[in-house]
């Protein structure tokens, strides 16, 4: 657990954040100080978060130390980032935003670093799985320095790398020399289809329209390309798919789409909304709390990720997807 102190570009509130989780904690009296506003205002936001289920309390809420102001130590709630800027929006999103930034920061600052990833399981992995691991991290860094990110696909790129590292480990075993899909994959429930894929494609492009967030030219199919995307999900040999779970079709899909521009334009948004129906109508899109398996940040830096990534990398980003959903 790590310590840092927040002031705003004022000057005029200072409170100390905790580092722990791959995230920044407040308290509830911190969070009023940080947005001026009383305790039971905070309360009352938080209550309404947490019965809206907008966030799973249980995921976002956490009994840490803290020091009083007479030197004694009380077991406290603290509570996120995703919690704070719920809360920011709330009451003041102009605040809330100066924290996000801040956090973000410092968040990126302390992973890249190094000081986030835990050394023992680093050494744990050996030969090519150390080297796939770097590889991955490599890729990662490599997004944050090269693209002027906005502060929510920063967010992402930083649950990529936090998440990614945390779980490496558990997902290997330790005779293999590389990480492999896991065999236990869901099984695929629902078959998306290139007519009902365009059928999608239509209904969110209609919505980007009408929303003036697109042109004629998203979503518009050049040649084929999709259907020929489709046909490799679903393609088999000898009665067996080739891509036999829920979890490595998504993963290609996503891959696909994305890799291989089969749109004129909004190649990112189709493959990325095509890949939560996938998940969604094959019943795979939820955790049995009701979160998502991937949630719209970590989704949005997983697309960019690809995006960046060299061809050769396939396998890896592949394999960090399909991970990612079976967590």
């Amino acid at each position: 657990m790590q310590v840092v102190i927040y002031k705003n570009k004022a000057g005029e509130v200072a409170a100390e954040a905790v580092i722990r989780d791959e995230s920044v904690w407040l308290t509830q009296a911190q969070i009023a100080e940080v947005f001026n506003i009383q305790r039971p205002a905070i309360t009352k936001h938080l209550n309404n978060i947490f019965k809206s289920q907008e966030l799973v309390k249980n995921s976002v809420c956490s009994k840490m130390e803290h020091t009083a102001v007479d030197g004694k130590k009380y077991q406290t709630m603290y509570y996120n980032l995703d919690v704070i800027i719920s809360v920011g929006y709330r009451v003041n999103s102009k605040k809330a935003t100066e924290f996000r930034v801040w956090a973000t920061s410092v968040l990126r600052g302390h992973i890249l670093n190094g000081y986030t990833l835990n050394q023992k399981r680093l050494l744990e992995i050996k030969g090519k799985q150390l080297s796939e691991f770097e590889q991955a991290v490599a890729l990662v860094k490599r997004t944050i320095e090269n693209r002027q990110l906005s502060a929510g696909e920063s967010e992402g790129v930083l649950k990529v790398i936090t998440d990614y590292a945390n779980s490496w480990v558990l997902l290997q075993k330790y005779d293999q020399g590389k990480l492999s899909l896991p065999t236990k994959g869901s099984k695929t429930k629902f078959v998306l289809d290139y007519d009902e894929a365009n059928k999608i494609i239509g209904q969110l492009k209609n919505s980007l329209l009408n929303k003036k967030e697109a042109t004629d030219l998203f979503g518009h199919e050049r040649g084929k390309a999709l259907a020929s995307i489709m046909g490799n999900i679903y393609q088999s040999f000898g009665g067996k798919d080739f891509y036999p779970s829920v979890e490595e079709k998504a993963a290609h899909l996503l891959y696909f789409i994305i890799k291989d521009h089969p749109f004129s334009d909004g190649n990112k948004r189709t493959a990325s909304f095509l890949f939560i129906v996938f998940l969604a109508r094959n019943k795979y899109l939820l955790k049995k709390n009701g979160e998502k398996k991937i949630n719209d940040n970590t989704l949005v830096a997983l697309a960019l990720l690809i995006a960046e990534s060299d061809p050769k990398q396939k396998d890896v980003l592949i394999k960090l997807v399909v991970n990612f959903l079976m967590e």
